[in-house]
């Protein structure tokens, strides 16, 4: 299974996703500093977010006319400019310039976020859902490298976390000296002819449906609550960013380790039941979140949401990748980003607004009709085949 393109993919995962990593641990809390506006605190965080379902699209066209060697390179580039952007802004103490940073560098995320469907065309079929779960398994490399520039470059220079981010932009770089080396697929009649489908025809595809759901639920309930916590920690509960930071390590570890075995997982029983028991386990996060407002409450919930969300996305991407045609491959899954990142930014752009104007228990209720639409939706499925 393991071949060129597949390592040079994994090298670009690891150094690629310190920003989401880092983004995600400090721009609520760097925000908050910027900005008398409670309401406005998860703003770049959502913004990061929003650049990515943004950029989706514009991703999947730049990657069919000019190849994913193309697309990635430039994203690196795009990810270590704007890095190096966020740490002037706050350097300068400048809001608006920050939240700017952090679109654009989800917009570069967008691009990175193709790599799980680049690694699913390296690979046989039959070892796809593999091929997903390794690149999403290197995202805890990701994961401690970007969590450790926190703590390790955050003081380097006189503003704080300046220095985090001018860390951020010299990791993000790297992968671009990579993909120089990345063989892009052979440009063929039928993968690069017009797609024969619509946008309507491919979401009238049950399966698709199904995945793109999947995948949009476990990102809504994922971004909501996982972008909450380290402002719920920090600034009601009086927890360390250490500690903070310890908490979010342990939830992104818990979003990407199971990928040991989920692509195992759903070879042997299927997409549809992986994704049964990712439903149960949000379930009981919202659970522990609603009843234990201690730290390892705030502990266990983020890694069993950490769980639960890649049961749900690791069995819709790898269910979406065998079902569409070929041709079709750059519209399904620039579709598919567009929808499941929008759905991420709404929730992280809600996090803030609804944890201030409600409360923590509140924002956990609030995630429960969604996992309910997707079991009925699930059940539906079953019943019809």
């Amino acid at each position: 299974m393991i071949n060129r393109n597949l390592i040079i993919l994994s090298i670009g995962q690891v150094f690629s996703f310190t920003s989401p990593v880092v983004s995600v641990l400090l721009s609520g809390i760097i925000g908050a500093s910027m900005t008398n506006i409670n309401y406005l605190a998860t703003l770049p965080t959502a913004l990061m977010i929003v650049g990515t379902a943004i950029g989706s699209l514009i991703a999947s066209k730049i990657m069919k006319v000019k190849g994913r060697r193309f697309g990635f390179s430039l994203a690196s580039i795009i990810n270590s400019f704007f890095s190096l952007v966020c740490a002037y802004a706050i350097f300068i103490d400048n809001f608006a310039v920050f939240c700017l940073g952090n679109l654009t560098i989800g917009l570069s995320v967008s691009f990175a976020q193709q790599y799980r469907f680049a690694a699913s065309e390296s690979v046989q079929t039959s070892n796809i859902p593999k091929a997903i779960s390794l690149i999403l398994l290197l995202g805890i490399v990701a994961s401690l490298l970007g969590a450790n520039i926190v703590s390790l470059s955050k003081d380097i220079f006189n503003s704080t976390y300046v220095g985090s981010y001018i860390a951020m932009s010299l990791l993000t770089i790297i992968p671009f000296f990579f993909f120089v080396f990345y063989q892009n697929e052979k440009r063929t009649e039928e993968v690069y002819i017009k797609s024969q489908k619509s946008i309507i025809d491919l979401l009238s595809n049950k399966d698709i449906q199904l995945s793109i759901l999947s995948a949009g639920v476990g990102y809504a309930t994922m971004s909501t609550l996982m972008t909450a916590t380290p402002i719920h920690m920090n600034m009601m509960h009086g927890f360390s960013i250490f500690s903070t930071g310890i908490v979010l390590q342990m939830h992104v570890i818990g979003m990407f380790l199971p990928s040991l075995v989920t692509g195992d997982l759903i070879k042997k029983f299927g997409h549809k039941n992986i994704i049964f028991t990712g439903i149960i386990i949000l379930f009981i996060t919202t659970f522990i979140h609603f009843n234990y407002e201690t730290y390892y409450g705030f502990m266990v919930g983020l890694i069993l949401l950490g769980v639960g969300w890649n049961f749900l996305f690791v069995s819709g991407t790898s269910l979406l990748v065998i079902s569409y045609n070929k041709e079709d491959k750059f519209l399904a899954q620039g579709l598919n980003d567009f929808i499941v990142f929008s759905s991420q930014s709404i929730g992280a752009l809600s996090a803030g607004i609804l944890l201030f104007a409600t409360s923590w228990k509140t924002l956990n209720i609030i995630c429960l009709p969604l996992l309910i639409i997707l079991l009925i939706f699930l059940f539906l499925k079953k019943n019809n085949r």
